[in-house]
């Protein structure tokens, strides 16, 4: 049985500040995100399944990834827990999101991949994400380089 791998993209508006930074990241200042998301895993090859034939229905991986990812990080304001602001401005924003982490490209990354992995339901597994910062940056998370099979440290 041949494995397959299929990608959804996704778009989410945020904010973020670089503490501590030397360079102009470390101002507030906002991205238009992409995100592929790629699972891999056998085809469902059971004729009387409504999935017969695919690895994972793309309506349920749109939901999953947008319950997970997209609706807490949408127009979000994205800052690192030890940000001397971060409480003050969560009391007085809707959305602002204290990590425990630099909230850089790379960090986000590996934090999505970190919440998909247990996510994904079997036998269907992350394959790898890719996020885009700008439109000519992205970063990139592949469950190859990264052998944890259902927990990955975030």
């Amino acid at each position: 049985m041949n494995t397959i791998r299929l990608t959804k993209e996704f778009r989410f508006e945020g904010a973020h500040a670089l503490t501590g930074y030397d360079g102009l990241c470390r101002h507030i200042h906002g991205h238009s995100y992409r995100l592929q998301v790629t699972i891999c895993g056998k085809t469902n090859n059971h004729p009387d399944s409504p999935k017969d034939g695919m690895v994972i229905d793309f309506g349920s991986l749109k939901e999953l990834v947008t319950h997970i990812i997209i609706e807490p990080f949408d127009h979000a304001l994205l800052l690192r827990s030890d940000a001397k602001l971060a409480s003050e401005l969560q009391q007085q924003y809707q959305n602002v999101q204290i990590l425990p982490f630099q909230p850089t490209c790379e960090q986000l990354c590996i934090h999505f991949a970190s919440l998909l992995v247990p996510a994904i339901p079997k036998p269907a597994e992350l394959f790898s994400i890719r996020l885009y910062e700008t439109s000519s940056s992205f970063v990139e998370w592949l469950a190859t380089d990264n052998p944890q099979k259902r927990e990955i440290d975030g």
